[in-house]
């Protein structure tokens, strides 16, 4: 039982521990919406596009947090006009916007002198160095996706799965779009400075994903996608405190492998279900075969 509590006495971890639990039940509310509408890739577009912003923040001696807001702004406005553009698909003006930030923030941080430290902790984050204000800031952000979520869970639900019937009830999914992109934008936000940009994606798609084949509807996804989160934070800490590893990497590859678990069991419950249901007929046709009348050649 020490081996479990252990690490959880410590001050830091605690605040590891919450900070980790906030963080879930933001990615929970985001990533629903991303797994949902296939937009992974987006996702890693706009955690690799705050780099300049924090880059930025950090030559100036700012706060990285206000770097990242900027260039998620940034990347939310490029997003949702290349999307405009008839001509253009939607994956090209991603791919164009994540090469050219990712570019435009290397750059900028080669300028630094604390380029390797700087870029560390931006691509992998340190869970173990939250502090209590931080945890303030992610409790914020958690209220604010909750607002934005109960409000256009609506407009959502019909872009994700209907855009043109969005239209039709006057849903004004380009609308709709954005907000959603500015949600993906809070939650990446508020998480990168936490697991890193690089693990983000961990919270941010494997628990709605793994939770898909276990809920059945959009807020059941996010209820269990937000407690698989947190599981994995209390895992993942438990597991990097003793093995003595990354505690962002550990947490995010303990989500991933949640969601692995979670599909193979599926895979398993859903082949064991076809089994069952194959047996009546099985059966029936067996009784059938047993009762039938035999035909015998007519004695002479």
């Amino acid at each position: 039982m020490e081996w479990l509590t252990a690490p959880f006495e410590v001050t830091f971890v605690q605040r590891a521990l919450w900070a980790g639990v906030l963080v879930s039940a933001i990615c929970a509310l985001a990533g629903t919406w991303v797994v949902l509408r296939g937009m992974a890739f987006l996702g890693d577009a706009m955690s690799h596009g705050l780099l300049p912003g924090v880059a930025v923040a950090a030559l100036l001696g700012g706060n990285l947090l206000v770097g990242a807001v900027v260039s998620a702004v940034v990347m939310t406005a490029g997003v949702t006009a290349l999307g405009r553009t008839p001509r253009l698909s939607q994956d090209t003006g991603i791919g164009l916007l994540f090469v050219g930030m990712l570019s435009l923030g290397v750059i900028i941080v080669s300028r630094s002198q604390s380029f390797a430290v700087d870029l560390t902790g931006f691509l992998f984050g340190d869970v173990l160095a939250v502090r209590e204000s931080d945890l303030l800031l992610l409790g914020a952000a958690l209220l604010l996706a909750l607002a934005v979520s109960v409000l256009g869970h609506r407009a959502f639900l019909a872009l994700a799965f209907d855009e043109r019937k969005a239209r039709t009830l006057g849903l004004r999914p380009r609308l709709a779009h954005a907000v959603l992109l500015g949600l993906l934008a809070l939650a990446i936000v508020a998480s990168f400075h936490i697991v890193g940009t690089l693990l983000v994606l961990g919270l941010l798609i494997a628990p709605p994903a793994a939770a898909l084949p276990w809920a059945r509807g959009v807020r059941g996804v996010m209820v269990l996608a937000a407690v698989l989160g947190a599981a994995a934070t209390f895992g993942g800490l438990l597991l990097s405190w003793h093995l003595n590893t990354a505690a962002g990497a550990t947490v995010s590859a303990l989500a991933v492998s949640l969601f692995f678990l979670s599909h193979l069991v599926s895979g398993a419950r859903h082949r064991r279900r076809a089994r069952r249901a194959a047996l009546p007929v099985g059966a029936a046709t067996a009784t059938v075969t047993a009762h039938a009348p035999t035909t015998r050649p007519n004695e002479t």
